[in-house]
């Protein structure tokens, strides 16, 4: 069964299965609770954005569903599949891929090599492989200039088309993008925004957490706001907008 909804303009049609599915998750660092009893979904097709004020649990939620960090409860399913529990790798083998806040690049790595890393699913010489770098090279040309070059010693944003052309190597259905613009010019965020609507149009989902809330509104079809750990509010960015959530989280 699918549903047809317009949002911001845009007509989706999609399964009424989430393709990401998170119920009443804690994630807790030791006795210190940072994320309670959050529940989300991203339908197949959608970019959802998780927006709040500094500490409020954005990237430790990111953390719990990707299992870097296990859960202390709640759960978290792919295509209906559960996968709370089981760590990152089965979170990538489920459709997973995360850009972590900061990139984490490798820097002392050549552009090449951090991608080809980013494939580790696949034999990292494999037809596969070689096709996947190419279409990161497509996406990112600036990639294909620099592929023998150092990572570290590029600039910011290069680094961050190389964290998400990474993450692609492994064919996700959900992209995880953790603070999208953090530290870069304006220019290369848009430059990078424009490539993430590209792959959604392509058919690919997308998490994203972005500090400049208006960015995130404007490519959002929908936004769940974190305020202490937990969801604030949840809808469109025009239902957020019309009744001051987002002013009200970040007490603007």
């Amino acid at each position: 069964m699918t549903t047809t909804e317009t949002t911001a303009g845009r007509t989706r049609t999609s399964a009424r299965r989430p393709l990401l599915a998170v119920r009443a998750l804690d994630v807790s660092y030791g006795s210190v609770l940072a994320v309670r009893g959050l529940s989300l979904q991203v339908m197949p097709g959608e970019i959802v954005a998780l927006l709040g004020p500094n500490g409020a649990g954005k990237t430790s939620s990111l953390r719990g569903i990707t299992g870097l960090v296990r859960p202390r409860g709640g759960s978290v399913s792919i295509d209906g599949v559960r996968i709370d529990g089981h760590g990152a790798a089965t979170a990538v083998h489920a459709g997973l891929a995360h850009v972590p806040e900061g990139r984490r690049v490798f820097p002392d790595l050549s552009v090449e090599d951090n991608l080809r890393l980013g494939g580790w699913a696949v034999r990292r010489r494999s037809k596969v492989a070689d096709q996947r770098v190419a279409q990161a090279y497509d996406l990112f040309p600036r990639l294909g200039e620099r592929r023998k070059q150092a990572a570290g010693s590029m600039s910011g944003g290069e680094q961050q088309m190389l964290a998400i052309a990474r993450a692609l190597m492994s064919d996700p259905k959900l992209l995880l993008v953790d603070e999208l613009s953090l530290g870069l010019s304006p220019l290369a965020v848009d430059e990078i925004l424009a490539r993430l609507r590209e792959l959604n149009a392509a058919g690919l989902s997308i998490l994203l957490i972005e500090q400049f809330v208006h960015r995130a509104l404007d490519v959002a079809d929908r936004i769940y706001v974190l305020k202490k750990g937990h969801v604030a509010f949840s809808g469109t960015p025009e239902a957020a907008l019309r009744i001051g959530a987002v002013e009200e989280a970040y007490h603007l």
